[in-house]
């Protein structure tokens, strides 16, 4: 039995396709259980071992050129109709599938600015580009970047389903460390009792588990994308967490702050507050002007502005980013114009678009306070689909 959304996300990409003007789209690989193509999960279902080309066009049909040994396994996996398997060389059969369709423009998984349209390698593509030599099709490729963006950004309401379940066990977890964490206890221990959680209830982690999650506890830690180190929680400290699961194929992805009382306190000091308040207030004005149309950067800088008007250093990353089957999903990014994002802060929101959430600022002497939410853009503005954290978490 085929899986019916990868079948979804095939029609779905030829309307793309059509609204794109491009003919065909070809992700060509080899030795997926060594490089794996992002796109492969989504549009496949499968991975390969010889030079293999999975071809969608725009009117939907959808052709695997294979391995003979592997002819059995896409057949049993069902998501393409066509199914050409070859011997010694995939040529003579690559070029007869050109031949039947000739495309005018033949977009290839190669891009400057996204990983997750970036899937053809360098020495891969060579070998494309030798084996259509005798042909005109070299001069037919564009890159699939346009293509993934839209794929992987307009989120079907399927997919939404799939990200809210992770996020709510996600937000489960977190409310468990509430309960776990006390003074004397090291990021690493929370990080580990987090992992065994995961563990226990058969999710995956939503990114590499070297520091997922990122748990940061008081002044001067490390990084944001650092792993949990022997530091141990004192009174004082704010503490945060980066955190996701990817269950059933989609990830989660949020961030939470705590403040760990000092003797005497029933609450965290005016400097800790108007900190945590300035993050909330900031992911309240972002999401408010997250409509389909605005460009990713204008929604950057509203709470990149808000946070230094009022006295804070600007947060070294980008607001949000999309999550889907993986943490940071690609296409539009909510960011600065800074050279190291390429293009993609310079992309519109679409309809679909699932997108975190995520300043930050440091406190002085207390540590780093920062949420994440995640929120999904329709029509008239965006559904928040993880339940924003509005109080900073009290620990005694």
């Amino acid at each position: 039995m085929p899986d019916q959304l990868i079948l979804e996300k095939q029609q779905q990409a030829a309307e793309i396709l059509k609204e794109k003007n491009i003919d065909m789209w070809m992700t060509f690989v080899r030795e997926t259980g060594n490089i794996k193509d992002p796109m492969l999960e989504m549009i496949v279902g499968t991975g390969a071992t010889w030079h293999s080309a999975f071809i969608i066009t725009k009117e939907g049909d959808t052709t695997a050129v294979v391995g003979s040994l592997e002819e059995a396994n896409m057949k049993s996996v069902g998501t393409f109709k066509n199914i050409v398997p070859y011997l010694k060389s995939v040529k003579d059969d690559l070029i007869k599938v050109l031949d039947k369709y000739n495309p005018n423009k033949i977009a290839l998984n190669f891009s400057r600015n996204s990983s997750m349209a970036d899937g053809l390698t360098h020495g891969v593509y060579l070998e494309l580009m030798d084996l259509l030599k005798d042909t005109d099709y070299p001069n037919r490729f564009v890159s699939s970047e346009e293509i993934v963006a839209a794929l992987r950004g307009r989120k079907s309401q399927k997919e939404v389903d799939f990200i809210k379940d992770a996020i709510k066990d996600t937000l489960v977890i977190f409310d468990e460390v509430t309960g776990f964490l006390e003074v004397g206890k090291s990021e690493k221990d929370v990080a580990d009792f987090v992992k065994s959680k995961v563990k226990e209830r058969g999710f995956e982690m939503a990114w590499d588990e070297e520091h997922c999650p990122a748990v940061f506890t008081g002044p001067d830690t490390a990084g944001a994308h650092s792993g949990p180190t022997d530091r141990k929680i004192e009174k004082g400290h704010v503490i945060n967490m980066d955190f996701g699961i990817k269950k059933n194929g989609y990830c989660s992805d949020l961030q939470r702050t705590w403040y760990v009382l000092k003797d005497g306190e029933t609450e965290a000091p005016a400097e800790v507050l108007k900190g945590f308040n300035v993050i909330k207030e900031a992911i309240i004005r972002s999401g408010k002007a997250m409509k389909p149309g605005k460009l990713a950067w204008e929604i950057d800088d509203i709470a990149r502005s808000y946070i230094v008007e009022n006295g804070y250093e600007e947060y070294p990353h980008g607001l949000g980013h999309q999550v889907g089957r993986v943490a940071h999903d690609g296409g539009a990014m909510m960011g600065p114009k800074w050279e190291r994002y390429g293009n993609l802060p310079y992309m519109p929101l679409e309809i679909g678009n699932v997108f975190t959430i995520e300043p930050r600022l440091p406190i002085k002497d207390f540590g780093i306070a920062t949420m994440e939410e995640i929120v999904w853009v329709k029509e008239d503005g965006v559904e928040y689909l993880s339940k924003p954290q509005t109080e900073i978490y009290l620990v005694k």
